[in-house]
């Protein structure tokens, strides 16, 4: 651990000190950044024990003494830089994160329409950054490096919806249906409260478990909520 002081302003956020940090007292300070808006995902740390966002958490808000962390479960690359992009990439080729259809693209067919609700339902899923803060604190991710996470749960969630994917009950079974999946998580919600972005992510763990449940029961049919 290593101390800087820094004089606070209004309007300074995490963002600003450690760039201020970097640029004034330590050149050497390592931490990830792209948007600086809440859009990229890059800047996630855990802020006094808190996963979250340095470019959208004010200093303002926290006590005197602030304590900085990189986020766990992902591999360290320097002071509060984390690969986080290794463990979504992997992520998502686990979860299929494609549309899987047996039809051949026809570049000039009218695009497959589907309902405002459908679309609204797997935009909502789609908002998620990437940063990993839910991931961090998980307590099932912070002790088994196999488990999916709420982030991999939500993207499992986005592609059942999807009329467009053709995979059925089983084909998602064998990838969420067992304790590194849908039945590993704990239920301490964290991830829920952490979310950033306040994606509904326990609800879409209860989801997807309830279309595992039925599964077992219909497994070569299209997964329905």
């Amino acid at each position: 651990m290593q101390e800087y002081q820094l004089e606070e302003y209004p309007g300074l956020n995490l963002y600003i000190a450690l760039n201020k940090i970097r640029e004034e007292q330590d050149s050497s300070l390592q931490f990830d950044f792209v948007c600086r808006a809440g859009i990229c995902g890059s800047c996630a740390m855990v802020i006094n024990g808190r996963p979250g966002l340095a470019c959208k958490t004010l200093v303002s808000t926290l006590p005197k003494t602030i304590t900085l962390n990189p986020l766990p479960v992902f591999k360290l690359v320097g002071d509060l830089s984390v690969d986080t992009g290794t463990w979504f990439r992997e992520m998502a080729q686990r979860a299929g994160s494609w549309i899987h259809t047996d039809k051949e693209f026809d570049p000039e067919a009218v695009e497959e329409r589907m309902s405002n609700e459908q679309a609204l339902e797997i935009y909502e899923l789609e908002r998620c950054i990437e940063c990993g803060c839910c991931v961090a604190s998980c307590g099932t991710a912070n002790m088994r490096e196999d488990f999916m996470g709420a982030a991999g749960l939500n993207r499992i969630a986005r592609f059942m919806i999807d009329p467009r994917d053709q995979r059925d009950g089983s084909d998602y079974f064998e990838v969420v249906g067992s304790d590194d999946g849908a039945f590993g998580c704990m239920g301490l919600m964290a991830c829920d409260d952490i979310c950033p972005k306040d994606l509904p992510l326990q609800s879409q763990l209860a989801r997807v478990r309830r279309a595992m449940a039925k599964a077992a029961f219909a497994p070569k049919k299209k997964v329905a909520f």
